[in-house]
């Protein structure tokens, strides 16, 4: 394993694994140096093949890889095949590994206390506001009080910039929205995702929560960030059990 990428410090069953990427250990040529997973935007695919091949020998097998559309639903790793439309998946089989890509938007992992189930959420702000985290925290079928979550990398919010209508739409949600907005010079908001997610999993009864605090934007040695770079790779965020 790459020693730069990032194991989460949470505590998650022994039976449980998961990892996130960084722009670490890859052989992606710019603007997509290095580790780049993501088949979709513009690189090489032979240097995908080569970045997907040494991820996949951390692993215990391929991982589905999703076609995400920034929407809510959640998929069985068990029953889907790479390339389902889908943010987020869900497994209770050893082996089958979860999987979210990301360039700044929230990638979310999910386990239960008992380490039956795991899964993975790739949540942007669409994705937050429409329920992604609720509907993949439903999909693992345990109670609310026997999950836990962790936060991976995502744009933070010195640089996440957004209109009024944004936190309109999380604001009618709940009230309790406005604290993760900040007013700025230039009569937009600075938009704090994690701050967003924490909220969602806390309404949906999951308030154990780990991770946050890498933001994608301020770090281009080791992020990839779609808002700071436009053409760019993506990292991915990885769950599963032994």
């Amino acid at each position: 394993m790459s020693p730069d990428w990032i194991v989460p410090d949470w505590p998650a069953p022994a039976r449980v694994r998961a990892l996130a990427t960084t722009r670490a250990g890859g052989v992606s040529a710019p603007p997509y140096d290095g580790f780049n997973l993501a088949t979709h935007v513009g690189d090489e695919p032979a240097a995908v093949i080569e970045n997907r091949r040494r991820l996949r020998s951390a692993l215990p097998a391929e991982p589905l890889w999703l076609t995400q559309v920034h929407g809510t639903r959640v998929v069985s790793a068990e029953a889907s095949g790479s390339g389902s439309e889908a943010d987020a998946c869900v497994a209770r089989s050893p082996g089958r590994v979860c999987a979210v890509q990301s360039a700044d938007c929230l990638p979310v992992l999910f386990a239960d206390l008992a380490g039956t189930a795991v899964a993975a959420a790739h949540a942007g702000w669409r994705g937050l506001a429409a329920g992604v985290l609720e509907r993949t925290a439903a999909a693992m079928a345990v109670a609310p009080k026997e999950l836990i979550a962790w936060l991976g990398p995502a744009i933070g919010p010195a640089a996440f910039e957004v209109g009024a209508e944004v936190r309109e739409i999380f604001c009618a949600a709940d009230p309790a929205a406005a604290g993760a907005f900040a007013a700025n010079e230039r009569g937009r908001w600075q938009c704090d995702l994690a701050a967003l997610a924490r909220l969602r999993l806390a309404r949906a009864g999951v308030t154990r929560v780990f991770g946050g605090g890498w933001c994608t934007y301020s770090d281009p040695l080791r992020f990839y960030s779609y808002r700071r770079d436009g053409v760019t790779g993506r990292m991915a965020s990885l769950i599963w059990l032994v």
